[in-house]
């Protein structure tokens, strides 16, 4: 398989099937399966979005629900964008949520 590479010098990775965006991101996932096996993590979603205004989607890399009742999105980032860092601000203004960078 041909490795691609983005000007970030991310690499697309495959776990399961799923096409990760970059190492980082897929080895984030291998944590929160094996998490969920261990019953910490009840169950996660990949790319959960938020509308902006002006027709912008934002999507957050997990939405993660943990067997104490919590709720937590995350962000997987080897760099931090001036564009990403502004639509984070804008999501955490707009609605009840917190987005950690992992």
């Amino acid at each position: 398989m041909k490795t691609i590479r983005h000007k970030f010098k991310n690499v697309i990775t495959v776990r399961d099937g799923i096409k990760f965006r970059s190492k980082k991101e897929a080895k984030f996932y291998d944590l929160l399966k094996i998490a969920q096996q261990g019953g910490h993590v009840l169950f996660f979603h990949r790319q959960p979005k938020f509308d902006l205004p002006g027709g912008i989607t934002y999507s957050a890399d997990f939405q993660v629900f943990y067997a104490h009742g919590t709720v937590h999105y995350y962000d997987v980032k080897g760099f931090k964008t001036k564009g990403y860092l502004r639509n984070k601000k804008m999501v955490e203004a707009l609605y009840p949520v917190i987005i950690e960078e992992r």
